[in-house]
Order: structure tokens, then sequence, then C-alpha cells
């Protein structure tokens, strides 16, 4: 799970990060964080995917949205015993490490049979 997390993680930080500086043309003297590069690079893939290069952008954002769903989706599917636990403690319907206890309840309209 660490590796699916880094695996995630470090692409869509330096996209973002390159997406964010270039956009602004905050360059620091680097070529590939120049505002031109990041015009060619989003013409180029316009002219690719047959699409205003001003939209991808926004597909792009939509789809790390949906990655970063299914990756969490997994994981809770990984762990739904540990959640499910974490969720009952946080209720309190269970104390750490036991088995849930029925309590009684009072007004109760089972008659139990006296011994």
């Amino acid at each position: 799970m660490r590796y699916l997390f880094w695996l995630w993680l470090v692409p869509m930080s330096l996209f973002w990060g390159w997406f964010g500086l270039s956009y602004y043309d905050i360059n620091f003297g680097l070529l590939f964080l120049r505002r031109e590069l990041h015009d060619l690079v989003f013409a180029i893939y316009g002219d690719i995917l047959g699409v205003d290069p001003a939209a991808i952008p926004g597909m792009f954002l939509k789809a790390c949205i949906f990655d970063t769903f299914l990756i969490a989706g997994i994981i809770a599917f990984r762990r739904r015993r540990q959640i499910r636990e974490w969720w009952a403690l946080r209720r309190g319907h269970v104390s750490p490490g036991t088995e849930p206890v029925m309590e009684p309840v009072e007004n109760s309209r089972i008659q139990v049979p006296a011994e």
C-alpha cells in the first residue's frame, strides 16, 4: 500500500507543481517552467486529442479526482475490517478487543419466564 501511495502521490505532485509554476510563468530561469513551453505542450496534446488546449487541464483534473477516489476505494476495500471496527468503536458499540455485548432493553414487550 505504501508503494501504491507513492506511485500516485509523486506523479500528481510533479505534474501539478509543473502546471502551477509554468501556468503563472514562475520559471526560476528554467526552460521547462516557462509559459511558452506550457502553451506548446498543451497545444500538442490538443492537436493529438482533437480538443481545445484550454480544456485539457480540466479534463486532467477530472481524471485525477476519479483516480484518487478509485485508489481510496481500493484501500478502503482492503482495510474494510479495520474501518468497520473503528466505526463501531467510534459509535461506542464495541470496546477494543472484545465482542459486542447485547444490553438489556428496558420496557421490553418480550416476557421472560421466571425460573
